[in-house]
């Protein structure tokens, strides 16, 4: 069996409003349940990106092999997220990091 990881989730740019309140700097990590405050929208659009590089798979168009940069399907309030694969799961200080954004979120 290959090995399985987490895939970091982080907002880098934002026109307009987001209707679900994401915001530029906003970060969740994606494991085998949908983060709590996401945006469903967003998390079925990143699904198959998140689905790859859990895998251990990578994309020809990235320049990162554990990276992914993809669009949230808004065309008129665009975010974008920068997918990130979390080689060590182990590192309690991104769970922690997260956490504090999702709190702050609310």
């Amino acid at each position: 069996m290959s090995e399985w990881y987490q895939v970091k989730a982080k907002v880098i740019s934002q026109k307009g409003t987001c209707s679900a309140g994401h915001k530029v700097g906003d970060e969740f990590i994606i494991g085998e349940t949908v983060p709590d405050g996401m945006c469903s929208w967003a998390f079925y659009t990143l699904f198959p990106f998140v689905s790859g590089l859990q895998s251990g798979g990578s994309f020809p168009w990235e320049k990162d092999p554990d990276k992914a940069t993809v669009a949230c399907p808004d065309a008129e309030n665009p975010l974008v997220f920068q997918l990130t694969r979390v080689k060590n799961t182990q590192d309690s200080s991104i769970n922690n990091q997260i956490k504090i954004n999702i709190i702050n979120k609310k």
